[in-house]
C-alpha cells in the first residue's frame, strides 16, 4: 500500500529543469529580469509543488549557472547562453 504519492519535483534537478522552462517561456522585464513571482506562481500552484521543492530547484539551477538569482531575491535572470548541461 502506497501511502503518499511521488512528488515530481521532490528530485532538485527536476525542479530547476522546469523553472528554466518557466522562466524562458516569460517576457522579461528592463535588463533581462524575470520576477520570482512570475515563476513562483506557476510552480507551486499550477504544478503543485512545494516551497522547498521550489528553494531547491532555484538553488540547483543557480549552482548550475542555469539561472541568474539577484541578491535581493526578487528576480532571476536566464544566462545570455542558457543550455541545461549537466
Amino acid at each position: 500500500m502506497k501511502l503518499a504519492a511521488e512528488r515530481t519535483f521532490a528530485n532538485p534537478e527536476a525542479a530547476a529543469r522546469k523553472l528554466v522552462e518557466l522562466a524562458a517561456g516569460i517576457e522579461p522585464v528592463q535588463d533581462g529580469r524575470i520576477h520570482i513571482e512570475k515563476i513562483n506562481a506557476p510552480f507551486l500552484y499550477k504544478l503543485k509543488a512545494s516551497g522547498p521543492e521550489f528553494g531547491a530547484g532555484i538553488q540547483h539551477a543557480v549552482e548550475r549557472g542555469w539561472l541568474e538569482l539577484h541578491e535581493s531575491g526578487t528576480y532571476v535572470r536566464l544566462p545570455s547562453e542558457n543550455r541545461l548541461t549537466t
